[in-house]
């Protein structure tokens, strides 16, 4: 009995190793579209990207990205930056569809790095311009990261600090201004960045850059306590954690998407349990690959015939000669070579 346990100890332990070497292995994908290079030359400065969907004319769709020594720029899917707005030190960004209120933008203020701020905007659609809304403490510290959640009729905004802090703020919005109150504080142990909300099940995730990913409930009256559900191992996860995005299907399934910095890659996890469920990259097109990939962004729906599943695009570090720019990637291609590359 005690052979037979030991044997079986070991072939756990053989098969837990084959499900994780087969999580990482990682498969390309060629980018489709990039956006024209931040203004700021020479310098680690694009960083995240907002996506909008434009569900009547989806080639219309905008991209909102950060040049975070300069300010915010509006782009349209062919790449084209059709908007500028100087911000200074603006880091992350984030927005969401109000439908008949419109298109409400937020960006992580660092100007002051010991004073978060939030900085909140309207997408004017028709011009892809940004009106300026107002602005609200996102907590003492330096702001890095910034998301949004939609909570019943409340919308919140979480200011992620560099220190590890988190800030949850409820959005007080009027027909022409934006403002914010505190309503709750959190923290992961050291240095954070990305972050997203799944509102279905008002989940927040939050990558602490050297050890993983977090998870805390999303709702303002729940504890603040929240738990490491996604290791940095080295292998499906390579340090530093940076940006995050989800794919949602039906009421809790879909996908997590984690920029693994260490190695110039994405990995993917199966949600709700958040099983590793395969890497890729985005190399081997004409547009050239991604690395050191800060911010990333996702959203489902056609937009048109280059995305017809869905856009994925993912800030570019080395973009050499040229300045930091965003590359763009279907999500259809982005599965099919995961499902293909899984055994």
């Amino acid at each position: 009995m005690i052979q037979v346990a030991r044997t079986l100890g070991l072939g756990l332990i053989l098969a837990g190793a084959l499900s994780a070497a087969a999580a990482a292995q990682t498969v390309t994908v060629p980018a489709r579209g990039q956006t024209a290079p931040v203004g700021t030359v020479a310098d680690d400065a694009a960083d995240d990207p907002a996506i909008w969907w434009n569900s009547r004319d989806p080639e219309k769709s905008l991209i909102v990205g950060t040049d975070k020594k300069a300010g915010l720029h509006v782009y349209r899917l062919s790449g084209e930056s059709v908007h500028f707005t100087p911000a200074g030190r603006v880091n992350n960004v984030d927005l969401v569809d109000l439908g008949t209120q419109g298109v409400l933008v937020v960006a992580s203020d660092r100007n002051d790095p010991a004073a978060a701020r939030l900085k909140f905007y309207r997408l004017d659609t028709r011009k892809g311009a940004l009106v300026p809304l107002g602005e609200a403490s996102g907590g003492a510290g330096e702001a890095y990261g910034v998301c949004l959640a939609v909570l019943g009729r409340q919308i919140h905004a979480f200011s992620v600090l560099k220190d590890g802090g988190i800030v949850q703020v409820r959005l007080d919005r009027g027909r022409t201004k934006v403002s914010g109150t505190t309503v709750r504080n959190l923290r992961v142990p050291s240095q954070a960045e990305g972050c997203v909300v799944d509102n279905r099940t008002r989940t927040l995730y939050v990558g602490e850059e050297r050890a993983g990913v977090w998870v805390f409930d999303a709702r303002p009256d729940a504890p603040s306590a929240g738990r490491l559900a996604i290791r940095a191992d080295g292998v499906q996860l390579v340090p530093d954690v940076e940006g995050l995005a989800l794919a949602p299907e039906d009421q809790t399934g879909g996908w997590l998407v984690v920029s693994s910095q260490g190695d110039n890659a994405y990995a993917l996890y199966r949600l709700p349990e958040l099983a590793p469920a395969g890497r890729f990259r985005i190399s081997g097109g004409e547009l050239g690959s991604t690395e050191e990939t800060d911010g990333i962004a996702l959203a489902l729906g056609r937009f048109g015939r280059t995305y017809p599943e869905g856009l994925f695009i993912a800030q570019d570090g080395d973009n050499a000669p040229a300045a930091q720019n965003f590359k763009l990637a279907s999500w259809a291609d982005i599965l099919k070579a995961v499902r293909a590359g899984t055994p």
